[in-house]
């Protein structure tokens, strides 16, 4: 079980940082989301996984319980991922609106001097 969880971290890790290294907004916002869920499922491993075990302390004394900290960790940045994936979203789609282009790398003085080149010929 642990050689899969480890497998689909470093699985979705390596997918995010190719998705991040894209010339494009979406995916580059897919390489983001991509690398946050990899957190999120590292983050919900290092809680080790229970089974037949109460998620909090019982009154008869029973000194086994799951950690919640982890599901409380994960549950909060599963919220924080959504939204800055929806201001990225939205940051790309002006960008993409203002420069008609969905490239990260253009470079606004070559588009200039591209733009004076045709009009001279």
């Amino acid at each position: 079980m642990e050689l899969l969880v480890a497998s689909a971290i470093g699985t979705l890790t390596a997918g995010g940082v190719y998705l991040l290294l894209r010339l494009r907004t979406f995916p580059v916002i897919l390489g983001l989301a991509l690398l946050s869920y990899a957190v999120n499922v590292f983050l919900f491993a290092s809680g080790r996984l229970a089974i037949d075990m109460s998620p909090i302390l019982s009154k008869y004394g029973d000194a086994s319980y799951t950690d919640p900290l982890p599901q409380a960790l994960v549950l909060t940045a599963i919220v924080i991922s959504f939204g800055m994936t929806a201001v990225l979203v939205m940051i790309g789609l002006g960008a993409f609106l203002e420069a008609e282009s969905d490239r990260i790398d253009i470079d606004p003085s070559e588009d200039r001097e591209d733009k004076t080149k045709d009009g001279d010929a």
